[in-house]
């Protein structure tokens, strides 16, 4: 049975969009989705084709910088919260 995604994976899930459209170049192709709602929560980022590399960054930092941010504010809620990133 699927869980829906409460409140507060709804607002780390704005966070990951928030970070990915800064850093793309079609921020309305950023889309996220709640893979796995709840106390560990899963989510997957889809960007445009050509702004894949944006998101991962040199040698994946950017990419490693965005899952530590989202780990973070997912700290602070009492949580887990691991990122994905479509390709």
């Amino acid at each position: 049975m699927a869980r829906e995604a409460g409140q507060e994976d709804q607002r780390l899930r704005e966070l990951v969009v928030m970070m990915a459209r800064g850093l793309v170049d079609r921020p309305d192709d950023v889309a996220v989705e709640v893979l796995e709602p709840g106390e560990d929560a899963v989510f997957e980022l889809h960007v445009h084709p050509d702004d894949l590399g944006h998101v991962i960054g040199k040698q994946g930092r950017t990419a490693r910088s965005m899952r530590l941010a989202l780990g973070a504010a997912a700290s602070r809620m009492g949580r887990n919260a691991d990122l994905e990133i479509a390709d």
